[in-house]
């Protein structure tokens, strides 16, 4: 049983459709209601409407689903914002909303999956930390959260280990979904810019971060924990 959340667009969405197309049993959370309605329609995935920022909703959701599908056994922290806000404006409540939309949920997410894990015999807890963004001038508040993670998947693999809980994160590039096309990269010289500063001079979709996320749930990968893998066609 596969648990993704943010899984309503964007990466999330193909992460969803991956593991459905692979027959696999997904379920997923978010707060965009009729895409994640529509997503659920299209891959007979389970949906349910969450905020990943109340914790007490999130656990809510992630016991109704093992009660409904069975253990998960993979969670996919995938749900994040990274809205870009300049140094002298972020306030003491923005700073919160940060931490709480990009990384306090991915610690209460995989508390909440560790017992069911346990009853399986072992899991994979998947991450992300973008890796372009790492020295973005523009988003110090998403930045903080996002390099944080890092810490965080080291400290749970230590942590989990012995559970045969296996805790990675992912790296992705200048992964050009519909939002990044809307809102950072509205015109295709831009995007050509970006893919120029790579080694693989293709554009990075979401599917190919999906492909990554496979490997690291399936048992091809069971022996790799505590790692970071940056997928960005070589970004430089």
């Amino acid at each position: 049983m596969v648990f993704v959340t943010g899984g309503a667009s964007g990466i999330g969405a193909d992460i969803v459709r991956a593991f459905a197309q692979n027959g696999s049993k997904v379920a997923f959370v978010d707060i965009l209601v009729p895409e994640g309605e529509a997503l659920a329609k299209e891959t007979g995935a389970f949906f349910v409407p969450c905020d990943i920022t109340d914790i007490a909703r999130l656990k809510a959701s992630i016991a109704t689903i093992g009660e409904t599908l069975g253990p998960i056994g993979v969670l996919v922290n995938n749900a994040a914002n990274d809205q870009r806000h300049e140094f002298d404006e972020v306030t003491e409540e923005y700073w919160d909303r940060s931490q709480d939309l990009n990384l306090k949920h991915q610690f209460f997410a995989a508390q909440a999956v560790r017992p069911m894990m346990q009853q399986l015999g072992g899991g994979s807890i998947i991450n992300f930390s973008p890796k372009r963004l790492a020295s973005a001038p523009n988003m110090p508040a998403y930045t903080t959260a996002k390099a944080a993670i890092l810490g965080l998947t080291r400290s749970l693999a230590n942590l989990l280990g012995d559970d045969n809980i296996r805790v990675n994160a992912i790296e992705p590039g200048a992964v050009i979904t519909d939002k990044q096309r809307k809102l950072w990269y509205p015109r295709q010289e831009q995007i050509d810019a970006m893919v120029n500063h790579q080694a693989l001079k293709r554009v990075l979709l979401a599917d190919e971060i999906a492909r990554t996320v496979l490997f690291l749930a399936a048992d091809d990968s069971r022996m790799i924990t505590k790692q970071a893998i940056t997928v960005d066609g070589g970004l430089r």
